[in-house]
């Protein structure tokens, strides 16, 4: 009987392991993300896809930016007060337009500066919200990608390409219909970066970005180095916390689904004059 006993505790603890390493997991990111606040005095929010495996068919699948994501980040900076500055943690292959263009546009908003930390990568998408910000900070060996928006399988751009080509009696009107949804979606998402970099630049260098990551002279997964990103004209910096290395490496390639988006749910409070306020 005692022998059943032990045997059955100890299936008890193995299946109860994975909770407890994920609980634990979850409290020690929370911790450092409390510790990030408590001394650049801001907001911090973690934007982090990783590609996850089924559990039950141990497939994998990539993660992107979609409306949860959207809603998640939205109710952070609702909850921030205007004079807190906010840090982004970004790792993510990009998403929907519609739920980056939210992020972006409510990063753009924010009275206080809005700093974008990109330990590894942030493409598409995830590009479109780091333009947002006040201040990109990446790792020297980070990228960031174009942000040419894709119809399906396919880019915007070269689905444009095809009416240079060839007459248009001899294109079928689905692809037609595709082409004019394409001129659409690249003149809406040039003037979405413009808008994004208005206020940081002059009017004609923002339009000469926006063509430059817009309009499919590059591939959707070609990655924009720091270097580049700056000789394109955007101002990145490489003086990345130490402790943003830290949060990362606590968001590991799991089978277990969470959360992509985490913040301390709870108003950030801090003494005047603490919080670095936009010019």
């Amino acid at each position: 009987m005692d022998i059943f006993f032990i045997f059955w505790l100890f299936l008890m603890i193995i299946s109860l392991q994975p909770v407890i390493r994920q609980k634990m997991l979850e409290s020690s990111r929370l911790r450092l993300m409390g510790k990030m606040e408590n001394e650049r005095k801001s907001r911090a929010i973690v934007l982090i896809h990783r590609q996850e495996t089924m559990s039950l068919l141990g497939f994998p699948i990539m993660k992107y930016i979609d409306i949860n994501d959207s809603e998640a980040v939205l109710r952070a900076i609702k909850m921030t007060d205007a004079d807190t500055p906010i840090d982004i943690i970004i790792h993510t292959p990009g998403g929907l337009v519609l739920a980056s263009e939210q992020i972006a546009k409510a990063i753009k908003k924010h009275p206080a500066k809005v700093t974008v930390f990109i330990p590894h990568y942030a493409m598409s998408g995830g590009t479109l919200i780091a333009l947002a910000a006040d201040e990109i900070v990446m790792d020297e060996n980070a990228v960031l990608g174009p942000v040419d928006p894709q119809l399906g399988q396919y880019p915007a751009a070269s689905i444009l390409s095809v009416l240079e080509k060839k007459p248009v009696d001899k294109i079928d009107d689905n692809t037609l219909i595709l082409a004019d949804v394409s001129r659409k979606a690249l003149a809406q998402v040039k003037r979405t970066i413009i808008e994004l970099l208005e206020g940081k630049m002059d009017k004609s260098k923002a339009e000469r970005i926006a063509d430059i990551l817009s309009s499919g002279i590059f591939t959707h997964d070609y990655p924009i180095s720091v270097e580049e990103a700056r000789k394109i004209g955007l101002p990145v910096s490489t003086d990345m916390p130490e402790i943003v290395y830290q949060i990362m490496a606590l968001y590991p390639q799991t089978s277990q689904r969470r959360p992509s988006v985490e913040y301390i749910p709870a108003h950030r409070q801090h003494e005047p004059g603490d919080s670095a306020k936009k010019a």
